[in-house]
């Protein structure tokens, strides 16, 4: 803890923008919707806002009609004065599959030409091999590489492992270092010793991201920050608490007159979050915010399932006409987690084990359904795990074939120009390669949307241009 006369300022990243939206209304946030509150957000003194990445790329082509790289040109138009960060998975980018280096590189370039500063790049299974050439393109365009830990628990989950790897992260270039707590495990007394461990392993900044799911994450900060922890991770209080991040007024408040007192100002968040408040209003109404994602579930705690998995095995079992066996699949899955090498469960782990679940306890027999994607974790094809996968398990599932050992990533061949070659009369700017390259389909549906409109906009000039107006 920092002794009385020792000033140590606790930084904010603001995730309204991002994370926020994305956990409680799925991803839902227009830009419209953001830019009329940046000027005030930009006076904040925030670290950084996290406002693209993760689920935002997809969403804005897929269900907003929006170009996400021109989203990202208009916050770097209106933030002058604050950092703008973005999640990106490594060598999955932010789709679901490993892309080839050139892919990798490409995207990271254009991120940073585009506006971003900070890149938060993680790996799901903690593989390094995975994370090596997004650090490197991101130090190349003098980015800053902030590498996520993603944090789990299990037995090969000891303080020794994450100082050994928070080193190697250090080592491979990364700038700062995030604890990317993404099912809101970490408990208060283990954030204090975990990031005591972590202050004694590398010298570069510590970041906590947590979600409230559990109901722990602000007393977690709170123990965090006292351990030495240098940023904290909050969402403005409309889209704050249940599977979202703890409220940036709360934490501003809770530190005001301490040795970590943030200087925010809670006059202008009080406005901000008023600006924010009709939105979450209207999303409750509509049903686009669930109240079942505001609550505490301690379950996470039991089962280490993500809130948003949780949702997922719900729809999923309800399509099925299998709701009963909801308690089944939550006790399977740790489980197949242990079948798969106890790789800790996000994106696109949690997806791949959640699923595999559902359907060992739907079939009534383990692994008699075996997802395409659960060969391809059993098969290296997503790299290394932490512990070696269930022989029995992986047997059944890939028969006789060779599993992967190298870097995954080792094994693609360069596919940007043929990428250009398949997209090239869609193409109106450099970026396009790349939401194509992400999402084939969406991408091409969202050109064909871009282009109708464009042709609708210049009939409407070509109308006006012709009217004949009285002298």
């Amino acid at each position: 803890m920092a002794k009385n006369n020792e000033k140590k300022p606790i930084k904010i990243t603001e995730t309204i923008l991002r994370d926020a939206h994305q956990s409680l209304i799925a991803t839902r946030m227009t830009t419209e919707q953001m830019l009329p509150i940046i000027d005030k957000m930009d006076q904040v003194g925030y670290h950084a806002v996290e406002c693209w990445g993760g689920a935002t790329f997809d969403a804005s082509l897929r269900f907003l009609k929006e170009d996400p790289w021109e989203r990202l040109r208009k916050l770097k138009a209106g933030f002058k004065n604050t950092k703008l960060q973005m999640l990106f998975r490594g060598q999955n980018i932010l789709g679901y599959n490993h892309y080839a280096d050139d892919v990798v590189e490409y995207f990271v370039q254009k991120s940073i030409a585009n506006g971003i500063d900070i890149i938060r790049i993680f790996d799901c299974l903690n593989d390094i091999r995975n994370l090596e050439t997004a650090v490197k393109a991101a130090n190349k365009e003098n980015g800053h590489a902030q590498i996520a830990l993603s944090y789990t628990l299990g037995d090969a989950y000891t303080l020794d492992y994450w100082k050994d790897i928070a080193k190697k992260i250090e080592d491979l270039g990364a700038k700062s270092l995030c604890i990317k707590d993404m099912a809101g495990l970490l408990t208060p007394y283990e954030a204090t010793e975990l990031v005591t461990a972590l202050k004694q392993s590398v010298d570069i900044p510590i970041d906590l991201h947590t979600h409230y799911t559990s109901g722990v994450a602000a007393m977690t900060y709170m123990k965090a920050v006292e351990a030495g922890c240098d940023i904290i991770d909050t969402a403005m209080s409309p889209f704050a608490l249940g599977t979202s991040q703890p409220a940036t007024e709360v934490m501003v408040e809770t530190f005001r007159g301490t040795p970590y007192d943030t200087g925010l100002d809670q006059n202008l968040l009080a406005e901000i979050a008023e600006y924010f408040r009709p939105m979450r209003e209207e999303a409750l109404q509509s049903g686009l915010m669930n109240t079942k994602v505001l609550g505490v579930n301690i379950k996470t705690l039991m089962y280490q399932v993500p809130g948003g998995m949780l949702s997922n095995l719900v729809s999923q079992l309800k399509e099925m006409g299998q709701e009963d066996k909801y308690e089944e699949v939550l006790e399977e899955v740790p489980r197949v987690r242990k079948d798969f090498g106890e790789p800790p469960l996000v994106t696109p782990s949690s997806q791949i084990v959640g699923t595999q679940a559902v359907l060992n306890v739907v079939a009534g027999e383990r692994y008699k359904m075996v997802t395409k994607e659960s060969k391809k974790l059993l098969s290296g094809e997503f790299g290394q795990t932490v512990k070696p996968f269930n022989p029995e398990v992986q047997k059944k599932c890939i028969g006789d074939a060779k599993p992967i050992t190298c870097r995954p990533a080792d094994l693609i061949e360069p596919q940007l120009a043929q990428l250009e070659k398949e997209m090239a009369q869609w193409k109106e700017q450099d970026e396009d390669v790349l939401s194509y390259a992400l999402f084939p389909q969406v991408a091409t549906d969202f050109f064909k949307y871009r282009e109708a409109q464009k042709t609708k906009v210049d009939a409407t000039l070509a109308d006006k241009e012709n009217q004949v107006y009285p002298v």
